[in-house]
């Protein structure tokens, strides 16, 4: 596709091309913006707040005590297992400055979910909440953790909040199960004795990873996706690029619902609004509506990410409709695809445009995006973001015409460097700069993509990517079953769930002992919803197992 051919797509204001090179690293950016913004709000989180230059002072404090007191260096790698917090951000800009290597980890992992991913990415430290202190517990011995860093929920929320919201996590929803951790430093301790001034600014380029964003890529377990500092600047440059026209900075207020160790809130929330000066009110359960609408009613919000579920859930939840929408400009659903009756719904009730957008880890994650002027929903997933190549092919490798399906394929400065230690998944995912996405799509006349079906057998629950290799794998272990394939079910809630065809060997187990064996080794959105028992699975001539039969 000659991208010039695509140029008349893009709105008035949108860059054509960006600079990937703007920036050294993220530390770079980071200086930047907290200087630039040093009195506006940052993070808002349970009615507290912390100001770019707050951050920085906190973020180098959190910087030094890693350096100077658990000798830390440029390379070594720091997972973080916090829900949406004000820890989250000191921690994150904390070890990015000290040229750490964040691994996120999403705090609802299993045990044996979270070894993996320790173990896997060469973690030296990991920053936990207490209420998972358990899950790190059985596993911390097996994993090459060096350094526990312990946080409670309400640590960064002032004296008196703080030991209230602590004593309620605890004692009275009792959310904190009993624990044994020893040698850990608490993260309010670490703040208290790092000291801003002793930290050593370390020298960065593009090149250097600064994160290990963990995903099952197009198969198999969780890997690795190694993402450059110039991956990221080049994404973020990207995602500010088509929202600029809108966004006024140092003004801007984004509601941050979605989890920031997901890759989509990460960038399109954190880092992006941190470019603009802009401030990102942190929702911690999102799940809880009621009290969701009620922070949401204390702002005037201008932007606001989600995926399908949580859009639908607000337009659904009393209190939603009756809400100050006169200062939102953007809203954006990505992780799933946007339901038309939901895309219609929002519109009608928020007077703005639910704008729909296309990544993948693998991308840092933004490709393609609906234009901000664009008149309503359309069912496409946009067009490619500034300096962005995306070309569909078939499975001989030549590229089809316009509107024939074929695979989608990526090549622009967001795509990673590859996965870590998994050369050979590498190499079955990237060829020639260009990264197979695995979904089928076809491109229009004006340069607009939509998605078709996948090639892949990935499963998408409410946004999170769910690997069928995984679920199998531990129903497979269940001593009464023989063999087992994994599936995704349309749902209208949560765009898919996940179904398991099991032929059994003891005539007495059922579809409880199944979801109850799953749900002691699986994160709840991997869990099978539904579990059919056959006497045969449907396999190929070598013996495979066809899962698209099965769906």
């Amino acid at each position: 596709m000659e991208k010039i051919w695509l140029e008349k797509s893009y709105p008035a204001g949108v860059p054509f091309e960006i600079d990937a090179d703007k920036y050294d690293s993220l530390a770079q950016m980071f200086f930047k913006y907290t200087k630039q913004y040093a009195d506006k709000t940052a993070f808002i989180n349970m009615d507290v707040s912390i100001t770019y230059a707050e951050l920085e002072q906190q973020a180098k404090a959190f910087a030094s005590y890693l350096q100077n007191t658990l000798g830390l260096k440029k390379g070594d790698k720091l997972a973080i297992m916090v829900p949406n917090s004000l820890q989250y951000p000191i921690a994150l800009f904390g070890g990015l400055i000290a040229g750490i290597t964040i691994v996120n980890v999403n705090p609802l992992y299993t045990a044996r979910e979270l070894k993996h991913q320790l173990i896997d990415s060469d973690a030296k430290a990991i920053v936990i909440i207490e209420n998972f202190a358990h899950t790190l517990q059985k596993v911390l011995a097996d994993t090459p953790v060096e350094h526990v860093i312990l946080t409670s929920l309400g640590d960064r929320l002032g004296a008196v909040k703080g030991f209230v919201v602590n004593m309620v996590v605890r004692y009275v929803k009792k959310m904190v199960p009993s624990y044994d951790l020893p040698n850990t430093v608490a993260f309010n301790d670490l703040l208290r004795r790092g000291d801003a001034s002793k930290f050593n600014e370390v020298t960065m380029t593009g090149d250097d990873l600064a994160f290990l964003q963990y995903t099952g890529g197009t198969t198999g377990v969780s890997k690795g996706a190694m993402l450059t500092h110039r991956n990221m600047v080049a994404n973020l440059e990207q995602a500010k690029g088509v929202l600029k026209p809108l966004l006024v900075p140092g003004e801007e207020l984004i509601v941050t619902a979605l989890p920031l160790y997901h890759i989509f809130a990460l960038t399109a929330n954190c880092l992006t609004f941190l470019t603009l000066g802009g401030c990102n009110l942190l929702i911690t359960n999102p799940r809880d509506m009621p009290g969701f609408i009620k922070e949401l009613g204390k702002y005037k919000f201008t932007a606001l990410t989600g995926v399908n579920t949580l859009f639908n859930g607000l337009l659904n939840t009393p209190g939603f409709k009756d809400l100050d929408f006169s200062k939102l400009k953007v809203s954006l659903g990505g992780g799933m695809a946007v339901q038309r009756p939901v895309a219609d719904r929002w519109q009608q009730i928020t007077k703005t445009r639910l704008l729909e957008g296309y990544g993948l880890t693998e991308c840092s994650p933004l490709v393609t995006i609906s234009p901000y002027n664009q008149e309503g929903f359309n069912g496409s997933i946009g067009i490619p973001a500034p300096s962005t190549d995306v070309r569909i092919v078939n499975d001989a490798g030549e590229e089809v015409g316009i509107n024939e399906p074929g695979e989608m394929q990526v090549k622009g400065p967001q795509v990673m460097k590859g996965y870590y230690k998994r050369d050979d998944a590498t190499d079955e995912i990237l060829q020639d700069g260009w990264l197979a996405t695995g979904d089928i799509a076809t491109m229009d006349e004006n340069g607009f993509f939509t998605i078709v079906d996948r090639k892949k057998d990935m499963i998408i629950v409410s946004g999170f990517n769910v690997f069928p290799n995984e679920i199998e794998e531990v129903v497979a272990e269940h001593d009464a079953v023989i063999e087992c394939a994994a599936v995704g079910v349309p749902h209208e809630v949560s765009g898919e769930i996940v179904k398991v065809f099991v032929v059994k060997s003891d005539p007495n187990l059922t579809e409880r002992d199944i979801i109850q064996h799953c749900k002691a080794n699986l994160t709840a959105y991997k869990v099978p919803k539904l579990v059919e028992f056959r006497d045969e699975l449907p396999k190929t001539n070598v013996g495979k197992i066809l899962r698209r039969e099965l769906r």
